[in-house]
């Protein structure tokens, strides 16, 4: 299966480290490395890759280029999560997973949603998603709250820091290695989290018009406003009535750009931007790497996306 994706990936000619990261989702984290890992979003496997590094295996659920909101196991993976050491998920997003992990991996689940807060799912509270017919699909799917922490680094730097102890527990051998591991993943992310903070100070605008609101987490860490055509389900088909009020707040705030992203039908950008004259550009949440995605790895996915925002919002 994954042999598919690869053949498919260079026919694509995606750079070679995005090759490297799909070799490492192999379902099979049998190897030289004794203790196991398993991840549920390619988030997540960026980050246990990282503090594990060569010392134990990173197996990811979710195929590059699949939406990890949808997934369905196989009975094979649901053998990975009964043999792991350690499976690193985030409680509500998805629900296959959570059913899993609760019957033949409860004592050693890690689940982000235990580590750090989450953000409410979007609803007329939250995100400025002010018809609960049209969200609350999306929000019950998700246990009521936002799943894509990974776009705060200072949230995913608290889930690092419980891994790495997880991770000490379960092989004391290489406890020290672990938290080394950290130390280094949690500076690159205060490394990212401060070229965010400079990017986005001195902005024309602070609304971020989004086709899908995957990126809360990014507006709540840097003073920005999510203003999105559909909640936390990429693939909801938006209400011209919720089309009609994006528009008019596209409008409102002289947004130049209305932002799809590489799993999202780009025909809902496309649409409120042919309203409105804005330009659509890609923000791509990290739910899943891909061919699309505008880097190769977290890190520069996460630069691309600054990049993008800081030339959306006009920022000096």
């Amino acid at each position: 299966m994954h042999s598919e994706i690869s053949t498919k990936l260079l026919a694509a000619g995606a750079a070679g480290a995005l090759l490297a990261s799909l070799t490492a989702c192999s379902e099979d984290p049998g190897g030289a490395a004794g203790v196991q890992i398993v991840t549920t979003v390619y988030p997540l496997e960026w980050l246990a890759s990282r503090i594990a590094d060569g010392h134990a295996s990173v197996t990811n659920l979710t195929e590059a280029g699949a939406d990890p909101h949808e997934v369905e196991l196989s009975p094979r993976q649901i053998g990975v999560i009964a043999d792991a050491d350690v499976v690193l998920h985030i409680g509500g997003m998805q629900p296959a997973v959570d059913e899993a992990v609760g019957q033949h991996a409860a004592d050693r689940s890690l689940d982000a949603a235990e580590v750090v807060d989450l953000l409410p799912a979007p609803d007329a509270g939250h995100g400025h998603h002010d018809d609960t017919e049209h969200h609350g699909e999306g929000a019950g799917a998700h246990g009521g709250v936002d799943p894509h922490l990974w776009l705060d680094t200072e949230r995913l730097a608290v889930l690092a820091g419980e891994l790495a102890d997880r991770l000490g527990e379960a092989d004391p051998d290489h406890a020290a290695a672990y938290r080394e591991n950290h130390d280094a993943t949690v500076a690159e992310l205060a490394e990212l989290g401060a070229a965010y903070t400079e990017g986005l100070t001195g902005c024309a605008r602070r609304e971020l018009v989004v086709a899908h609101a995957a990126f809360g987490y990014l507006a709540d860490a840097h003073g920005l406003e999510q203003i999105s055509v559909t909640g936390l389900d990429s693939h909801e088909e938006p209400s011209p009535a919720r089309i009609a009020e994006v528009v008019h707040a596209v409008e409102e705030h002289g947004a130049t750009t209305v932002f799809t992203s590489p799993l999202t039908d780009p025909s809902i950008a496309e649409t409120v931007a042919g309203e409105t004259g804005a330009e659509v550009a890609v923000l791509d949440p990290l739910e899943s790497l891909t061919e699309e995605s505008p880097g190769t790895d977290y890190p520069s996915v996460m630069r691309a996306n600054l990049d993008s925002l800081t030339a959306a919002l006009d920022c000096s």
